[in-house]
């Protein structure tokens, strides 16, 4: 199997924590060495490992799990991120 290469390019936010420091976050990823794309997922607390249950999406309107997400333009230096 080849190895996934990733790299977070730019931090959005974070979703949610769970007990043991593993984070949900909105970022912008590039897999692979491609162009980057949002990306919901859950991060383990050094960034090392990740879940598979992620989502990514190329556009700033998207469906996560039955919710729908709309990333609004920076104001002020922040991400405004609303379900919709």
């Amino acid at each position: 199997m080849a190895e996934l290469k990733y790299e977070i390019t730019e931090k959005l936010g974070t979703l949610g924590e769970s007990a043991n420091g593993w984070t949900k976050e909105l970022n912008m990823v590039s897999w692979n060495d491609r162009e980057p794309v949002y990306d919901v997922r859950t991060w383990s607390p050094d960034h090392d490992r990740i879940s598979e249950n992620g989502k990514t999406a190329v556009r700033p309107s998207f469906y996560v799990r039955g919710e729908s997400f709309r990333i609004l333009p920076r104001f002020s230096g922040k991400i405004f991120v609303f379900v919709i």
